[in-house]
């Protein structure tokens, strides 16, 4: 099978999930006897920083055949004058570009590469080739993260490539809806993450003389969070003196990195809270660990955090965080806090005072994520893209229009 991967994105010494992901799934794609080809987006060049095999040919759209075509500035400041109005039309301005500098590219990418499917990872993806190019490939549109948002912060003119894809992929199965309310014919596929499995838990039934709580995801403000795990950890520092916070993650901001050091400076947390970057041995990192505190506004599924699980150790979130209120199952494998930092607080004190709450819940943990076996995910994607490849399911836009949300499509 020669599949295409379209993630139009950036990939450049990414590390976030999104280029986890895309990495992964062309490895073992291309480990299954497929022909895999990746399409990405990216002003920078260089190399990913996740492994991709060097069979997996890889076309920079910016940077394709010797063209140098980067992100004007122009377009910067447009789109984020726009995005804090309203996100949907800042986002707009990345379609824009697209249009006005890429398409092309991707037409000879098409030409030249022959798919016989397409997966793409965002819908912005899929509206180029089903709706600008009006391709006839198959194209399987990916969800990484809850498609409830797709309807009110994406760019309207994305949404009707959802109902021409062969199929929609969501991570978890309360994700279904948001697509069939829309597009009741759609098939849409459930196919959650691959993570990493492990023989045994990490034994945190051990007494030791420093524990350890991690965190690992993009420093980033309105997302991820990291700023309420180190409020909530000082009000709780002076009970606890042999715990640790380790966060783990790329800076996204200067300035909301240097507020984090400001909050730690602040509370006299030097010593006992730590930045610490990016990492290539997640495993090692978590093997360390005894509690992993997820404090995320929102997720399309947490994989990080399920990595944790599988490892064994116990999860902390928030209840209404999507996809980490599926994963973590609340008083069985870890603990919901109300949003904010004092329920935070409240839920890290239960797990720091107790050791034996910690093992149980991480051994649950370690069993839950069992259904993200490698072996099963990859198994149910791959007989989604030969099932789509085989039907050649084409669909096509005849004039119609979508009412989505109160928007005329």
């Amino acid at each position: 099978m020669n599949i295409l991967l379209a993630c139009f994105a950036k990939m450049v010494d990414d590390s976030g999930g999104l280029a986890k992901v895309t990495c992964a799934f062309a490895k073992e794609m291309y480990e299954r006897g497929h022909r895999v080809t990746l399409v990405y987006s990216d002003d920078k060049e260089g190399k990913f920083f996740f492994d991709v095999p060097q069979e997996v040919q890889c076309y920079n759209l910016h940077h394709y055949k010797g063209q140098h075509i980067l992100f004007p500035l122009s377009y910067k400041i447009k789109r984020e004058i726009l995005r804090a109005i309203d996100q949907r039309k800042g986002r707009a301005v990345n379609n824009e570009f697209t249009e006005k500098f890429l398409l092309d590219n991707v037409r000879d990418i098409l030409q030249e590469v022959k798919p016989d499917v397409i997966v793409a990872s965002q819908p912005a993806a899929s509206k180029v080739l089903l709706s600008d190019l009006k391709i006839n490939i198959p194209v399987i549109t990916m969800s990484h993260g809850d498609p409830e948002d797709y309807f009110h912060t994406y760019p309207v003119k994305e949404l009707p490539s959802l109902g021409l894809s062969a199929a929609c992929q969501v991570l978890m199965p309360s994700f279904v809806k948001a697509i069939k309310q829309r597009f009741p014919q759609e098939r849409v596929e459930v196919i959650g993450n691959s993570v990493p499995q492990h023989d045994t838990p990490v034994d945190l039934s051990k007494i030791k003389s420093i524990y350890k709580i991690i965190c690992i995801g993009r420093l980033n403000k309105n997302h991820k969070r990291p700023h309420l795990l180190i409020e909530a950890f000082a009000k709780l520092a002076k009970d606890f003196p042999n715990w640790q916070v380790e966060l783990w993650g790329a800076e996204d901001k200067k300035k909301y990195t240097k507020k984090l050091r400001d909050i730690i400076t602040k509370n006299d947390l030097a010593e006992r809270v730590f930045l610490k970057g990016t990492t290539n041995n997640v495993n090692d990192v978590l093997k360390q660990g005894d509690i992993f505190v997820f404090p995320s506004a929102y997720e399309g599924f947490g994989l990080t955090l399920a990595e944790a699980m599988s490892i064994g150790l116990p999860g902390i979130g928030y209840k209404n965080c999507s996809a980490v209120n599926e994963l973590i199952q609340d008083g069985v494998n870890g603990l919901l806090a109300d949003d904010g930092v004092d329920s935070l607080a409240e839920k890290m004190q239960q797990l720091m005072g107790n050791q034996e709450m910690r093992a149980r819940f991480g051994k649950a943990a370690h069993e839950a994520m069992k259904q993200y076996d490698s072996a099963i995910i990859w198994d149910e994607w791959e007989k989604l893209i030969l099932e789509v490849a085989a039907s050649k399911k084409i669909k096509y836009l005849k004039g119609a229009c979508f009412i989505l949300g109160g928007n005329k499509l």
